[in-house]
């Protein structure tokens, strides 16, 4: 048995989030199509010999994208919608118009990648699809890749690939078309080398699987026909296979598992493991930012070398690094004691190569020192909370104040964050700037779109968020518990990149943090203007949380430190108060074995963050791109008067939803898609609109976009808002009539 160092994927932002400039710089047109396609290659070729620098034997290649892998895809085998293909349809103009949008065309989907922050471009099946393979994109990357190391190609596996798309009604028939094109892209693979090819199907890790195990055995049987001395390694992550005993049956070379979630060492200790495949074992958990436990590593270790005894064993990170920052060199910025205990992705590469090294004594002792965690503390045992009044009850109340009118008008929280917004922030935090200063700066921004939003037609305002660098961070600013890093840049979508808080201690309130800049903004407006904050479960989703307590206790005491701030709202006058949970749905185990649970203390934890406010203090909460749909009765669960969710950009499934299932709460659904810097028409607008009242009454009904204008450029987001305002009031008019 051979053991070899390996590496699924690496992180793309770039510790000075040079790929984002980078794509950002070009989207602007502030360089040409050739110098993006330089850079964009230097930049590839510097992520390889970082790896092969850390040691690492077998580096990925096929990882790196211009955008997202799922679109890469979508984009390689020709699964291009009408709607993106222009005169040139293998243009970049049509890559990023699927990505973005267009002038003319809506952009595709967007959804979660499995449970976590990363967003995948959705791709869609249209009727007259002509299956091509346009280029060879593992190839390209391959060939540039192993001047420099030893590599292995990556691509999103045929299975995995078509349950995440849209628009797919048989699961044979699309792999029946995409079946030739796999075949051509792994045998030109051969032809110029590659000995062994990373196939990812995180979907083997889904329930039910069993059903389509006929169509999978069927896809690799005529894989290993065609291809016969092509090694294909199938790559899972994110939990441990479902039907195992039979999947490891497929004809391949080897698989990687993961170790860090599920139960995949007793799978392996029951139903053992192939001795003639390869094992890429994911020892080193590639989504947290903790180091190893080391103790627990060398026992796994040891147990794959001599008990399961794999032909070969490649020691890896559980799944691709893009889930966290590239390097912790350089951040001294942080809690005494705490960065000894932190490893991002070339730490974690570097233990990756020490634990293949670990029967020296040297790397053994190494290893042993990395910290270990303790058991989970146990989660709370709290009763479930709940509001005294009924919504019914709320409502009533809640008009007799409010006086909207029908169809209120309102935006999700966040406004445009120019340049100007973004350069007093870093003047203010360098010092060149004083804190009086920047707060007149901050109070005159807020003013200035209180007086839009008036002129807008707005009926519920927002003040505008300005003085908030990121929803999660922020809050985790003005909370104790909480550490941040310098550059600890990770991607959630395109080249949108969040620097997650590391909650390193307990969570507590410190005082008034949006109180006085929310009342600032409503003394400005006889309308009503909204509290605005992240809630407890997105807070715990997008922060790097402790490992050696439960989740549950975690968001239990961000719910207590948010319920106070709520109440110095309540407290100050203020009656509309959000609180978001886009990242809800994110911590969702995908065993559905799991989630009641989850869903138990996730729902508690959010009523614990406002369940004894006044019943004419109206909540509203805030949720985007996930599959929500199978979700709402839990959703309904969590009590909020308002929910505004995304309903625009997945061609209207949510809103369909809405047929069969009866939500018995306001809710806004999402009229135009705010990630993309297209302005949808009155026309376009108004027929969601007409398309949400076909399933939800219009007493209940509120409009507003999918998500924050904060990404937004201020003409971007006027003429979207004046667009929207527009449709509501043709819409309202012709209620009107029909009364």
């Amino acid at each position: 048995m051979a053991i070899y160092s390996s590496n699924q994927g690496y992180p793309r932002m770039g510790q000075d989030r040079e790929w984002k400039r980078t794509l950002e710089q070009f989207w602007k047109k502030e360089m040409s199509e050739e110098e993006f396609s330089a850079r964009m290659k230097k930049l590839k070729s510097i992520h390889v010999k970082k790896q092969a620098d850390a040691g690492i034997h077998i580096v990925p290649a096929g990882d790196f994208t211009y955008y997202d892998q799922m679109l890469d895809t979508a984009f390689m085998f020709n699964l291009i919608p009408e709607r993106h293909k222009s005169d040139h349809p293998l243009s970049l103009g049509s890559y990023f118009s699927m990505a973005r949008g267009s002038d003319d065309a809506h952009a595709c989907a967007m959804k979660k990648w499995f449970d976590t922050n990363y967003h995948y471009v959705v791709p869609e099946w249209e009727e007259d699809y002509e299956p091509r393979l346009n280029f060879n994109k593992p190839l390209e990357d391959y060939l540039e890749a192993k001047e420099a190391a030893e590599c292995k190609p990556v691509i999103i596996g045929p299975y995995t690939f078509i349950i995440l798309s849209k628009g797919c009604h048989s699961l044979k028939e699309a792999a029946d078309k995409l079946l030739p094109l796999y075949i051509q892209c792994f045998r030109e693979l051969k032809e110029h080398g590659a000995e062994l090819v990373q196939v990812d199907e995180p979907a083997f890790v889904y329930e039910g699987l069993e059903e389509d195990l006929h169509v999978i055995f069927s896809i690799y049987e005529a894989f290993a026909e065609a291809v016969p001395d092509l090694k294909l390694l199938i790559q899972t992550y994110f939990e441990a296979p479902e039907a195992y005993e039979k999947l490891t049956a497929l004809p391949v070379s080897g698989w990687g598992l993961d170790f860090t979630k599920g139960n995949t060492i007793e799978l392996l200790k029951t139903h053992g493991f192939p001795k003639d495949k390869i094992l890429a074992a994911g020892i080193v958990d590639g989504r947290n930012i903790w180091r190893t436990n080391g103790a627990a590593a060398l026992d796994l270790l040891y147990f794959l070398i001599h008990e399961v005894q794999p032909a070969d064993l490649h020691i890896q990170p559980s799944c691709s690094l893009i889930h966290v920052p590239e390097t912790a060199e350089g951040e001294d910025g942080l809690p005494e004691g705490l960065l000894e205990n932190l490893a991002f992705a070339q730490e974690k590469l570097e233990e990756v190569v020490t634990l293949v090294n670990a029967e020296n004594a040297d790397a053994r002792e190494k290893i042993l020192q990395w910290s270990t965690s303790s058991q989970p503390e146990a989660g709370p045992s709290s009763k479930s909370l709940r509001r005294a009044q009924s919504f019914s009850e709320r409502t009533r109340l809640q008009q007799r104040v409010f006086r909207l009118p029908e169809l209120p008008l309102t935006t999700i929280g966040s406004l445009p964050q120019t340049k100007e917004v973004r350069r007093n922030r870093k003047s203010f935090k360098d010092g060149t700037i004083t804190k009086d200063q920047y707060e007149r700066f901050i109070q005159e921004e807020t003013k200035r779109w209180i007086n839009i939003q008036e002129e807008l037609g707005m009926d519920v305002l927002v003040h505008g968020e300005f003085e908030r660098n990121d929803m999660v961070e922020y809050f985790g600013e003005n909370l104790d518990g909480f550490a941040f890093t310098r550059k600890g840049w990770v991607q959630s979508y395109g080249s949108r990149g969040v620097k997650p808080p590391v909650i390193y201690d307990d969570v507590q309130w410190r005082g008034p943090i949006t109180r006085d800049l929310t009342l600032y903004a409503q003394s400005l407006t006889e309308k009503p203007v909204k509290g605005m904050l992240t809630g407890p479960v997105t807070i715990l989703n997008w922060s790097f949380a402790r490992e050696d307590r439960f989740s549950e206790s975690i968001a239990w005491s961000i719910a207590q430190a948010l319920r106070k701030e709520v109440h110095a709202l309540e407290e100050a006058g203020i009656r509309m108060i959000q609180i978001d949970e886009p990242a809800f749905r994110e911590g969702l185990p995908l065993k559905a074995s799991k989630q009641e649970s989850y869903s138990r203390w996730a729902v508690n934890a959010f009523r614990a963050s406002h369940y004894d406010v006044k019943a004419e203090t109206q909540i509203h909460t805030h949720m985007c791109y996930s599959e929500f749909s199978e979700m709402l009765p839990v959703i309904s669960e969590m009590d909020a008067d308002v929910l505004s969710i995304e309903a625009s950009k997945g061609g209207g499934e949510l809103i369909r939803t809405f047929k069969d299932f009866q939500y018995d709460k306001s809710i806004g659904l999402g009229v135009y898609d705010i990630h993309s810097p297209r302005i949808p028409s009155v026309k376009e607008m108004e027929a969601v609109i007409r398309h949400c009242l076909e399933v939800l009454p219009a007493e209940r009904f509120w409009i507003n976009p999918d998500c924050g204008l904060k990404t937004r450029s201020e003409a971007e987001a006027v003429k979207s808002m004046e667009n929207m305002a527009k449709a509501a009031r043709i819409v309202r008019e012709s209620l009107k009539q029909t009364v």
